[in-house]
């Protein structure tokens, strides 16, 4: 190394962390006195402010920030002067205790401190305020730091950070040196957060040989579990063997061996024969085994409830219609078109069937009537959708109790549910609203727990994108050789014909550009510079918008971007806004984890599905506000939108991103009163009709669009290429 030299002290803040490279700039306390900060940079991801450093290195400058040490390598020892012990307990590090308590700590034993806690922690009872409780709260928690920094010494030469070492010694304990160096491919199967490229350069560091099958076993399943997160249920033969032989490097002969003993192995993989695109033609697909026994197992449960002769809602069989809907009108102060009275009766006559159409057309009239005829009959009814936000809008709609499917389902940790085809749900009749975000594995999970003769009701936007798990199915039940009756509404009534949003909606779900001058209601901020985009998004969201419409930026505004990266994409746009939201202030405690820090006041989003968290698991996309956070207990909580308060501990915070800016992916499900959609050419790749149509039909009273008009009419003109692997309309169309 040149000018390879050491450097010790105390790191004092991080100015800036990037989650994804690991590089690092921050200012370090070396001890030289008259309050002069040493700024280095480089990969230190993972260092808490607090913590003493001993960081390799090599000296430089900068043009504009003078001079600066470049880390290389770093490791964290315990510091000495009493300065150094407070700033470390302070940190927040122990849990337990925080700058307050520190204080009290240091100043009573001084620089024997960190010597008492680890040896005599019982001793810490003779500081002012700490009773038994939290002594023995900070011993343990120092023990658990303890044997996590040695996992930290053995993993930071693979480059693997602080979050991840934490979940692999809660997942492994004191197994854990033991497993990354003989099992290294099970962390991408067992611990959240680790992928298989993860675990290769771990297995690489620990020796394991590159054309070793259990690599290529491992590589196999992550390359079908990466295409069931761009939501294929499974892949053709042929393509997952190339993927496997580009991302492994290995020859295609020992793939084809591994795909072998992995299909002969009946927690491995499965291949089976399906219909392919081409007429007749047929293609070997490969599942990983839970998709192939839930796509299985709905198909044949759907057809057993439209099939069955029981029916919980026999009044519906014989009823003088034009008499029922007379009672509705009068009852809800308006009639019905013709297609919305053949949905109702659908729904009410027949076991499974699906009610789609565009914003405007009376879904959620048709929705309402529905449950008000199956109430007058005294049909116990059960209302559901896959979000908080949706299920709330479904509770408002009714005037009846509404859920999110995992609530309704009562899912347990490890993604087991509460009710199934063994305790099916007390329901006559089951609607599911936005079931577009339905995917394969929560909408067999759901059809389980439907009981026989009881009515379900599927009710969604098919145009909308599909959902952001594996498969397709709303848009499968609604194939045209299929069992599955449906209505589509189409006729859009004259109070949404005055809406830009509506009729805007429908302009670009035609191909035609949507209308940008002359509505009070939808608006273009034309920009073609993708970085101004950004800058041009923020002021919009946080100044232009409370100023001409009177909405709360963080409540009532939504971003919605193409994809997360670039200069306007959700993950710049969140850093922008929550500094012109929810700034920085001396008084507001906050945390910084990896490249992002959190705040009392932010808008947050869960990342995972954590089947552990809150009363009944807390699922990706569920968004909430960061309402406590503690430094001595370090932990924040976070009330989410189904108006549950929900812990965090510090080193759970990657399961959370921020929200005031997300992906149109993510929002999904979700209504807003207000939207606000950055258009640029930098995410060319991902412009296309049914991304703009989501997003924009996720407004109730505003949108505005910002951004680049040749990128809008890309989006407008380009229908999304190709169909998701999936067999779901094969099966149930009984060609398999």
């Amino acid at each position: 190394m040149v000018n390879a030299a050491v450097v010790e002290g105390v790191l004092e803040r991080i100015t800036y962390a990037n989650e994804e490279s690991g590089y690092t700039v921050a200012r370090v306390d070396t001890g030289r006195g008259a309050g002069d900060l040493l700024t280095v940079v480089g990969a230190l991801l993972g260092a808490q402010p607090g913590e003493s450093l001993r960081m390799e290195g090599r000296w430089g400058s900068h043009p504009q920030y003078g001079k600066q040490f470049t880390v290389e390598n770093y490791t964290t020892v315990l510091p000495a002067t009493i300065q150094g012990i407070r700033r470390y307990l302070g940190s927040g590090l122990i849990k337990g205790i925080g700058p307050r308590i520190a204080d009290r700590i240091v100043e009573h034993f001084g620089t024997d401190t960190l010597d008492v806690i680890e040896e005599r922690p019982e001793r810490l009872i003779e500081v002012p305020g700490l009773g038994p409780k939290r002594t023995k709260l900070i011993g343990a928690a120092w023990e658990e730091q303890k044997a996590i920094k040695e996992v930290m010494v053995f993993l930071q030469g693979v480059g693997v950070s602080t979050s991840i070492a934490v979940r692999i010694y809660k997942k492994y304990g004191d197994a854990s040196i033991s497993v990354v160096r003989n099992q290294p491919y099970r962390l991408a199967a067992d611990v959240w957060g680790i992928g298989f490229l993860t675990a290769d350069r771990i297995a690489q560091a620990v020796g394991i040989p590159h054309d070793s099958p259990d690599r290529v076993k491992a590589g196999l399943q992550y390359a079908l579990s990466q295409s069931t997160d761009q939501g294929h249920c499974f892949l053709p033969e042929e393509r997952l063997i190339a993927d496997a032989v580009k991302l492994l490097q290995v020859d295609t002969g020992l793939v084809i061996d591994c795909l072998g003993e992995l299909a002969a192995d009946p927690e491995g993989v499965v291949r089976e024969q399906v219909p392919g695109d081409a007429d007749g033609e047929r293609v070997t697909a490969v599942y990983l085994v839970p998709f192939h026994r839930a796509e299985i197992s709905l198909a044949g449960r759907l057809t057993r409830l439209l099939r069955t002769d029981e029916d919980r809602m026999p009044a519906f069989r014989d009823v003088a219609w034009d008499k029922a809907l007379a009672w509705l009108a009068k009852r809800t102060g308006a009639e019905l078109a013709p297609e919305q009275q053949a949905a109702v009766r659908l729904a009410l006559t027949r076991k499974v069937a699906v009610l789609t159409g565009g914003p405007g057309c009376g879904k959620s009239f048709t929705v309402r009537s529905v449950v008000e005829l199956a109430r007058a009959k005294k049909a116990k009814v059960v209302l559901a959708a896959p979000t908080g936000r949706a299920a709330k809008r479904l509770a408002e709609l009714t005037g009846a109790d509404a859920s999110t499917v995992h609530r309704l389902l009562e899912l347990k940790p490890g993604g087991d549910a509460a009710y199934d085809a063994d305790r099916p749900l007390d329901a006559d009749l089951v609607v599911v609203d936005e079931a577009s975000m339905l995917d394969l594995l929560l909408a067999n999970k759901l059809v389980k727990a439907v009981p026989p003769g009881a009515h379900l009701l599927l009710v969604g936007d098919v145009d909308q994108l599909p959902s952001v798990g594996a498969g397709e199915v709303l848009r499968d039940l609604l194939a045209e050789s299929g069992p599955v009756p449906a209505v589509r509404l189409t006729r859009i009534f004259r109070q949404a014909q005055q809406s830009g949003v509506v009729t805007n909606a429908h302009r670009i779900n035609s191909g035609v550009p949507p209308l940008t001058t002359g509505l009070p209601d939808f608006f273009l901020f034309a920009e073609e510079d993708t970085e101004e985009t950004g800058r041009l998004t923020v002021d919009v969201v946080a100044h232009r918008i409370p100023a001409k419409f009177g909405l709360d930026p963080r409540r009532d505004v939504q971003v919605l971007a193409p994809m997360h990266r670039g200069p306007a994409g959700a993950g710049a746009l969140n850093a922008l806004l929550q500094q012109a939201v929810t700034p920085a202030r001396p008084d507001l405690p906050e945390r910084r984890f990896g490249g992002r820090v959190f705040r009392v006041g932010d808008k947050v989003t869960q990342i995972r599905n954590n089947y552990e968290k809150g009363r009944n698991g807390v699922f990706n996309g569920t968004v909430g506000v960061v309402t406590a956070l503690s430094v001595d207990d370090q932990r924040l909580t976070v009330l989410t939108d189904e108006d549950e308060e929900v812990p965090y501990d510090f080193d759970e915070l990657d399961e959370l991103s921020h929200a005031y800016a997300v992906t149109i992916h993510r929002s999904q499900g979700s209504e807003y009163p207000a939207v606000v959609i950055p258009v640029t050419t930098s995410a060319w790749m991902m412009l296309q009709r049914n991304l703009l149509y989501t997003a924009v039909t996720r407004a109730k009273r505003l949108v505005v669009l910002v951004g680049s008009r040749r990128a809008l009419g890309q989006a407008v003109r380009t229908v999304s290429a190709g169909r998701r692997c999936t067999a779901l309309d094969h099966r149930l169309g009984g060609a398999m």
